[in-house]
Order: C-alpha cells, then structure tokens, then sequence
C-alpha cells in the first residue's frame, strides 16, 4: 500500500508505525462461505465426465469437458480452496485447492499428454495418474468423518469412483471404467446435494437442508 503524494502537506498520509486500518478491516471482514461453489464446480465436471466414462455418450464427444475442466473444476474450485485457507478451514482449503489441480491437470493431461503416449501403453499412463487420486482421495475420505454426512457422502463415492476407474484403466477394462463411470454420476450428485444446502441455508439464514454434521467443528484444524 502506497502512501498519496500530498501539496505541501502529509494530512492523510499513514504515519510511520500506525496500523493500516484499511487492511485491519479487511482482515476482520465476513468473507461468504466458498464451500457451495467448490462442490458445483467439482460436480458439474465430474457429471459430465462421468458421462462419457459410463458409455451414455461416446468418447469421441469426450474433449467438451476440457473447457468445464480448465474454468470451473478446475479454475473455480481452486480459487474456492485459497479463500478456505482465508477462513481457517485446512480440510477444505485442501480439497478444493487439490481437486482444483486435478481438473487443471486432467486438462493438461488429456490435452497435451496423452497425444504423445504410445498407443499400448496409454492406458497404463492413465492408471498410474488415477492411483495417486485414489490414494489422496482415500485419505481425505477418513478425514472427511470428521466434517458433515454430506461430505463424507461424497468422498466415499468418490475413492469408489477413482478405484474403479483405476482398475479398469491399468486393466484396459471398458466394463470396470464404465462401473466408475456411474459411480461418478452419484458422486456428482452427492456434490451437487451438498452444494445445494450450503447455498440455502446460507441464503436462507437457517437449517433447511440438512448436512448432518459429524462434529462441533466442522472442517476447522
């Protein structure tokens, strides 16, 4: 923050060693939960992935998730995941910034990555990439008992969801990635759930979607 230049005169000018009061109202400011957008962004693209993983449209319409995948999964849900680290919540800045990347690298991943592997063993590329997701996820989901039934909802269908798409990626299995492919659906629609509630009873200003939470303090480290 810069100090303005005055005429003969430092009135308004900060003196040295005050507190900014600008930035400390900043600081002591209400900042709107980002939890509600993080899940949106994060169900809306995984839904239409999901689409194309479970054979309801063929793959060859795949690369219309690329742009939900660089802005919204990805760009959203990652600016969603820094203002949790703004509001104290280590569970969710975590989530939301990591599944943020996922999208961002899933789109690098398919868009510049994949073209240049060798046609055999793609598929193997791509298990080695949903395992680490599959690991994270499976950690994250027994951290995630300590936050809402909604969440929790969610990260359990999701490490379901990477397990299978794992699995029938290492094992080039159309029917095991189709089994993750509706998986994914689900998980979307859990997301899309817990989304839902965050925005109403934040808009509504009381319960009128429950969330059953699984402690005192939600999500807080």
């Amino acid at each position: 923050m810069s100090e303005r230049r005055t005429t003969g005169s430092t009135a308004g000018a900060p003196r040295a060693g005050a507190p900014d009061n600008t930035q400390a109202a900043l600081a002591g400011a209400d900042i709107a939960d980002p939890g509600p957008l993080g899940l949106a962004g994060f169900a809306m693209t995984t839904f239409v992935l999901s689409v194309f993983n479970a054979g309801i449209l063929p793959h060859t319409l795949e690369p219309s998730v690329l742009g939900l995948a660089l802005f919204y999964g990805g760009g959203a849900q990652f600016f969603a995941g820094m203002w949790e680290f703004r509001k104290g919540n280590t569970f969710g800045a975590l989530a939301f910034s990591s599944f943020g990347a996922f999208w961002l690298s899933f789109w690098f991943y398919v868009a510049r990555v994949a073209p240049s592997l060798p046609p055999a063993d793609a598929h193997k590329a791509t298990g080695l990439f949903l395992l680490g997701w599959t690991i994270f996820t499976a950690y994250m989901t027994i951290a995630s008992l300590r936050t809402s039934g909604a969440i929790a909802a969610v990260f359990v269908a999701l490490t379901l969801t990477f397990l299978f798409l794992t699995i029938g990626a290492f094992a080039d299995a159309h029917g095991i990635t189709k089994v993750g492919g509706y998986l994914g659906l689900l998980t979307a629609l859990l997301a899309w759930y817990a989304s839902f509630a965050g925005v109403m009873n934040s808009t509504f200003k009381r319960a009128v979607l429950p969330t059953f939470p699984l402690a005192p303090t939600v999500g807080q480290a």
